[in-house]
This record gives C-alpha cells, structure tokens and sequence, in this order.
C-alpha cells in the first residue's frame, strides 16, 4: 500500500496535529494520502463522498475512537476500502493502534505486511402502513429504543417469521459480533468473537428478572412490532443503526434486521488473538 486516506475525528485530534504528522511521514516515504475531517457525530459527515476519494486510495487510517470508525466503515462500505483506527479516546475495542504505534503501523501498511478481516454487518428497514423506510446499515447494531416519556414499550419479537418472544423493555439491541463489546456488552448481553456470523438479541432493562439475550444465525431474519401496551397511549420508539437516529415507530410498525450483504473490511496488524486483546482491555478498567 502507498496511497493512503485519513479520516480525523476533529474533536479528538486537536488542530490535526497528528494527521499532519502522518500525512508528512507517508508522503516522505513515497506514498500519497489525503486527508478528510470528520465530527464524528453524524454518519452522513463521517467520510467523504465516493467521488471524493481518489481513484488510487489503498487504506483508509480512521484517527478518532470506535465511534469514528464505525461511522467511518458504515459510510465507506459500498468502497470496499479497507480501514484501520487509531485510538484517541478512552477504552477502544475496534480501534487496534495508539497513537505511539502509528508510524511503525504504516511501515509494516506500506510493506503490505498485514491481513484484512472481513466483518459482518447488519441490514435494516422499517415497515409502515405496508411501505418500507429507513434502509440502512450497521457494522456494530441496530437499536429499537423508547422515545419521550420514561415508560416501557412493548416489542414483538419474530424470527423468520415465528413468534419468539414479546419483551416489555426500554428497548432492544440487535448486534453483530464486532457490536458485542459496546451498547450489548452494557446491557449485559454476551461478549463474542468479532470474526463470528451470528446476531445477538439483547433487551434493554427487560421488566422480566428471568430475560438472557438470545443468539440466532446470521442467515435469519428478525422483525420487532411495536405493541400496544396501553388503550390511552400510541407508543413511539426511535431506531438507531450505531447510534445515529434513523427514524421512529409507531405501535403496528414494525421493523426488519438481516445480516446486511456487504462487509467491513478491517487491517489488522497484530497477532494477538481476540482474546488477549480482549483480557488486556478490561484489566485496563480493574
């Protein structure tokens, strides 16, 4: 690799002194690279335009936390440019350099010395009064949540079509492997390898002290109907896809998450497996 795309998270890297730094380090060594800033907020401001992007670009270096690259991945997914993030927040499972790794990372990046993992990401659209909305896609998860009053909502659960389960919960999570360490890990769902096929369904603050999350095949389907839970109210929930607001339901919508087509492609330099990544992680917050 030789030509290169910095996304920054501007709030993370102060006057994009280390994109700077990189951007003159890659090209002292030969390469090209380009540069874009991000506010790491919104998905549509996490990437540049597909024809923004020069033709050349190899790898995209995402400088910022997990939330900067999962925007960044989710934006850039139809490119199929692989991505690797460099941690400048706080506990960043997604993220595998520091910004003390980053200029022997693009050694070993411009000395092809590195594999590319192939994340699975999830797909999802809205059904109401029969039409479809909200399509989008999600590397980390899509979260169905109570909007307004502080009261549970009733969620209909159906994978492939058959019942499975109605939760009275503030909400639910449906993740993939990678998401298993954010909003699924909060809520106590299980932590999984990240190069596993598979969603977890995790309810949020379950009025149920016996609820588990549940794990299915990444070939199924699954619709949640928002229910109705009491004749002098209309239920809203909003729907989120890692975090941004897509759009909200009403008590009879109901809204439809499969594995998406596309992947993530992620850069991964170290050896390390998940694991003592993931030990070293969480010893860091004993």
């Amino acid at each position: 690799m030789k030509h290169f795309l910095i996304i920054t998270n501007s709030f993370k890297d102060t006057g994009l002194r280390l994109t700077g730094e990189i951007t003159r380090y890659i090209k002292a060594k030969g390469g090209t690279c380009s540069s874009f800033v991000s506010t790491g907020e919104e998905k549509g401001e996490a990437a540049p335009g597909q024809s923004e992007i020069p033709k050349e670009t190899e790898c995209v270096i995402v400088i910022g936390g997990d939330g900067t690259l999962i925007r960044a991945a989710s934006a850039l997914v139809k490119s199929r440019l692989p991505l690797i993030g460099v941690n400048m927040g706080t506990l960043g499972y997604l993220c595998e350099l520091e910004e003390k790794d980053v200029f022997l990372a693009v050694d070993r990046l411009m000395a092809d010395d590195y594999i590319i993992e192939e994340r699975m990401m999830l797909g999802g659209y809205g059904i109401k009064n029969g039409e479809k909305i909200a399509a989008d896609v999600a590397l980390n998860d899509v979260v169905i949540h109570r909007s307004g009053a502080l009261s549970v909502v009733n969620l209909i659960v159906y994978v492939n079509g058959e019942y499975l389960n109605t939760f009275h919960a503030d909400g639910i999570i449906l993740s993939t492997p990678t998401g298993s360490t954010g909003y699924n890990m909060s809520a106590g769902g299980p932590i999984v390898d990240p190069k596993a096929r598979m969603i977890l369904i995790t309810p949020i603050n379950d009025h149920n002290l016996s609820s588990k999350s549940i794990v299915i095949s990444a070939e199924d389907e699954v619709a949640v109907e928002i229910g109705k839970r009491r004749s002098q109210k209309d239920e809203t929930v909003e729907v989120s896809f890692d975090g941004d607001n897509e759009g909200s339901l009403r008590v009879g919508d109901r809204f439809i998450v499969h594995r998406a087509e596309d992947t993530a492609r992620i850069c991964k330099l170290s050896k390390e497996s998940f694991l003592q990544i993931l030990r070293k992680k969480m010893s860091a917050y004993r």
